[in-house]
Formats: C-alpha cells, sequence, structure tokens
C-alpha cells in the first residue's frame, strides 16, 4: 500500500522539445482514458517517484524511454536511480514495457514500447488493454510514408533505347533446385533469430541441421512467434555455441502434442497473444497475467522485500570487536 509523502517534490523540468526521439517501434504509447492533467497528480508517490513520473508524463509519444536517456535528463538522479523509480511506478500502476510482432512482409521483428498512464491502472485493466488488438495497433510502429512513384513536375516521357537481348548462362540443376524452392517457416524462424539477437547467429549449414527440430514444433500446432519468443527467453549473457544451446531448448522444451477433439477443430488456428510484458527490472518477458506489477516472480519478490534485509547490529558490534582484535595484534611490539 502505497503512504502518502507530505513533503514536497522537486519540480521536475520541462520536457523539451530537443528531447531525442526512439526509433520507429520503441519509446513512450499514452494508454487510453486517462484523467486530465491536475496539480495533485503523482501526490502519493514518494518524491523521487513523483519527480521522474512528472518528467516522464510530459514526454511526448514516441519519446525515448531508456534509463540512460532519462538520466541525462534528470540530473538529481542516476542511472540506478531512475532504474529503481521506474519499477515502483510501475508496481503503482502507472507503466507497462511490452514487445510486439510486425511484419514487415519480408520478417517479421519484435518492436518495443513502454505504456504509460497518468492514472494508475490495477493488474486487472493492464492485463484486458495488452489483450486487446487496440494495445497491439498502439505498440506497433507507424508504417513508413509511401515513396512517389513518378518525379513533381510532368515532363516528356523519355523515348524508350533498344537494349540488345543477352544470354542468360545456363544454371546448374542444383542452383536452379535452390532458386525455385523457398525455405520452410521452420528454417526462416532460425534464420532470424541472429537478427533479433546477435548472440544468436547461425550459419546456413546450422540452420538446414536444426530445420527438422524446428519444424517438430510447427507440427504441434505452435506458431513461428511462439517458438521464437521461447527460443530466445531468458538468454546468458555469454553464449559460446548458439548452435547447441538452440539444439538442447529444441529438445528439451518441445511442446506435446495435443489430441484433435470434435469441440476444436484442427483446421481453426489457435487464437495467439500479440504482445509480451517485459519485466520493468530484468527484461525478461512473457504475458501479462505471468508478470503482476509489470515485474517477473524474481524481481517481484525482491521489489516487495524491501530489497536487502538490515544487518543486526549485534554482528556489526561483534566485526568492529574483531577488526580492532586483528588490528592490535598487528602493532610492533
Amino acid at each position: 500500500m502505497v503512504t502518502q509523502h507530505h513533503s514536497s517534490a522537486p519540480p521536475a523540468p520541462a520536457a523539451s522539445a530537443a528531447y531525442p526521439m526512439a526509433k520507429p517501434g520503441y519509446g513512450k504509447r499514452s494508454a487510453p482514458g486517462q484523467q486530465a492533467r491536475t496539480r495533485d497528480d503523482f501526490a502519493l508517490l514518494p518524491t523521487r517517484e513523483r519527480y521522474v513520473a512528472g518528467f516522464v508524463d510530459h514526454l511526448p509519444d514516441g519519446a525515448s524511454m531508456s534509463v540512460k536517456q532519462l538520466a541525462k535528463q534528470l540530473p538529481l538522479y542516476g542511472q540506478q536511480a531512475i532504474s529503481t523509480a521506474l519499477n515502483a511506478l510501475s508496481v503503482a500502476g502507472h507503466l507497462r514495457r511490452v514487445r510486439c510482432p510486425v511484419d514487415t512482409g519480408d520478417e517479421t521483428r519484435w518492436v518495443f514500447r513502454t505504456f504509460w498512464s497518468r492514472t494508475a491502472r490495477d493488474n486487472e485493466w493492464w492485463n484486458t488493454y495488452l489483450a486487446t488488438e487496440t494495445a497491439s495497433r498502439a505498440a506497433a510502429p507507424a508504417p513508413p510514408p509511401a515513396r512517389p512513384e513518378g518525379p513533381a513536375v510532368a515532363g516528356p516521357a523519355p523515348e524508350p533505347i533498344a537494349v540488345p537481348p543477352q544470354r542468360t548462362p545456363p544454371q546448374a540443376p542444383d542452383a536452379e533446385r535452390t532458386q525455385t524452392t523457398a525455405p520452410s517457416p521452420a528454417y526462416l524462424a532460425l534464420a532470424r533469430l541472429g537478427r533479433n539477437d546477435h548472440r544468436l547467429g547461425l550459419s546456413a549449414h546450422d540452420c538446414t541441421t536444426l530445420e527438422p527440430l524446428a519444424a517438430q514444433w510447427l507440427d504441434r500446432g505452435v506458431t513461428t512467434d511462439y517458438l521464437t519468443s521461447t527460443l530466445t527467453a531468458g538468454l546468458p549473457a555469454q553464449i559460446d555455441s548458439p548452435t547447441g544451446l538452440l539444439r538442447r531448448r529444441l529438445i528439451d522444451k518441445l511442446p506435446p502434442r495435443l489430441p484433435a477433439t470434435a469441440s476444436t477443430p484442427t483446421d481453426t488456428p489457435a487464437p495467439t497473444r500479440r504482445l509480451l510484458v517485459e519485466c520493468t527490472d530484468c527484461g525478461r518477458p512473457g504475458p501479462p497475467e505471468a508478470l503482476p506489477d509489470g515485474l517477473c516472480h524474481p524481481c517481484h519478490t525482491t521489489h516487495t522485500a524491501g530489497g536487502w534485509p538490515s544487518p543486526d547490529p549485534t554482528q556489526i558490534a561483534a566485526v568492529k570487536a574483531h577488526m580492532a582484535n586483528l588490528r592490535d595484534l598487528l602493532k610492533p611490539v
């Protein structure tokens, strides 16, 4: 439960027009249905969180929400303090970080957004909103403007130039087969892993080797987005052998084959969740209901426990006495 703080918070600096914007598909997104701004906004928050929330609330949609960038604009606090404040604002119901798959035609890439609500929302509201198509459209980046197909000023059309026909060199049977055969969805999903995370870069030979294992997942009714999110979730900081890591995950995490029933026709694809919520603290993805207050279970436990427990005063006195005894033993006789 949040307690009221009567101490006045330092006024947050106004969001400057020169504040850097994030790349398309990243940055701040305003949640719908917010109340109008008042002087009492964020009055129940502690001083630091009220200071950060007042600044974020005035940022335009699409503004960069990285901890590093916010710390540059808010000189009273460092990056660690800003990160802790964002965790508290997530628990208070003001923000959620999400991932959204966007199909660009050639590939499916994940974009990242931070939904912000001036009005505090509970977990039920966030879970319901993030499960709607409206949230998916808000998280997706705007399509790039179409290029003009012709010159701005009309002029006489140039006369066609006759080009002599060129002979195409004959291709080998293997090369012709490679061009006419499209790669399978399992192969494409593996090939795109390195673009989403450079630690999982695979060669063409690696993709061909792992393709049968990935195809077993798709044969059991899962989507390529589900396959990608499972293979990329909770990766270690350093990966020496991406092929070995992915082989183990494809084998160990193979989903069960669900039997077809009369009430669930096999030709109807199961609905897939379009948005994944990111833990505000560590970035671990998951469905909204699995991350209450926008935090995964380990981070939520750490936050609600209030961080590291304070040391026992008796233990502190014992340590000081032990150090004093060591100093006495080291003195020259």
